[in-house]
């Protein structure tokens, strides 16, 4: 039986800046929790998600709000170690109440993990049992209110990513690793994506692996590399620009691309990839593009990649 398929929400961060007119400082979502203006925009903006999970008939990943709510973080937008835990517990219920007003939609709720530094950093900041000491109050937070899964997003280094799992499997939580690539498909250090999913899988294997914030044709040199390390990847969720970093660092207005031909190329990409089971969007994207995604799988079997 062919795995159901689980849809994601888009690029919350950017949906929110330039479609909203909601300054987030740090690109930090999780402060709109502290108020009911706040919530109440996270709200409207999960309400389209929703609606196409539910139209569609696939499931949705329920994660997004806490990817900058760990300590240096939270250093810089002034809360410590107590608020912080406030704020991923917070997360995590919001999420439950989605799930109990919308029972006719099939969910997994997540907790969303961020970097200790910037999301594209080439520098290896600490080693793997730092890392784990890191980030595991963090998910000790996500389990004790519920979650179900943890998820660490924009990943850019070995270290850090084996450093989570081993914080993961020690709270109970299964994992997942999203690693972020730049356009060569290489992550930002050089390392290929087979050799950082290879030696994670060596160090301590996560339930699985994603690819994050970067356009989906920016896999396409990567999936040139044979090996099972490509059996391991279950999700993409790529950007709707087919820019550098680099240079959607230094834009001020967002790039969303063409929603139908981001969802081509997602799908195609896919269609490489025997596991995957998660499609959605990162920075960029919009309910526009998961409707376009929704349709796409909809028209019939994922379309290969070409040649």
């Amino acid at each position: 039986m062919t795995p159901k398929v689980f849809l994601t929400d888009g690029g919350i961060e950017t949906d929110l800046i330039y479609r909203r007119g909601i300054d987030l400082p740090r690109f930090a979502v999780f402060p709109l929790l502290q108020t009911e203006a706040g919530r109440t925009t996270l709200r409207d903006y999960w309400s389209d998600y929703l609606a196409i999970a539910r139209a569609s008939g696939h499931g949705l990943m329920l994660e997004g709000f806490t990817w900058r709510a760990n300590p240096v973080w939270g250093e810089l937008l002034g809360y410590d170690a107590e608020q912080l835990a406030r704020f991923n517990t917070a997360g995590i219920e919001f999420m439950q109440s989605l799930r109990g007003e919308h029972p006719d939609v099939e969910t997994v709720i997540g907790g969303s993990l961020g970097p200790r530094n910037d999301g594209y950093s080439r520098v290896a900041r600490f080693l793997s049992a730092e890392a784990r000491e890191y980030h595991r109050p963090q998910m000790e937070t996500f389990a004790a209110a519920g979650a179900e899964l943890v998820t660490a997003y924009t990943m850019t280094h070995v270290d850090e990513a084996v450093g989570i799992v081993l914080a993961a499997r020690e709270v109970g939580l299964p994992v997942s690793i999203s690693f972020t690539i730049e356009t060569d498909g290489r992550l930002p250090n050089g390392t290929t994506v087979a050799d950082a999913i290879n030696a994670v899988d060596a160090a301590a294997a996560p339930d699985y692996f994603q690819i994050n914030c970067a356009h989906p044709n920016h896999l396409r040199s990567a999936l040139q590399v044979p090996g099972v390390w490509r059996e391991r990847i279950e999700g993409l969720r790529g950007n709707a620009s087919q820019l550098s970093h680099a240079e959607l660092d230094g834009s001020t207005e967002v790039d969303d691309g063409d929603p139908e031909e981001f969802a081509r190329d997602t799908c195609a990409v896919a269609s490489a990839l025997p596991s995957v089971r998660i499609l959605g969007g990162c920075c960029g994207t919009d309910a526009r593009h998961l409707a376009a995604i929704a349709s796409a799988l909809r028209a019939g079997p994922i379309a290969p990649l070409p040649g």
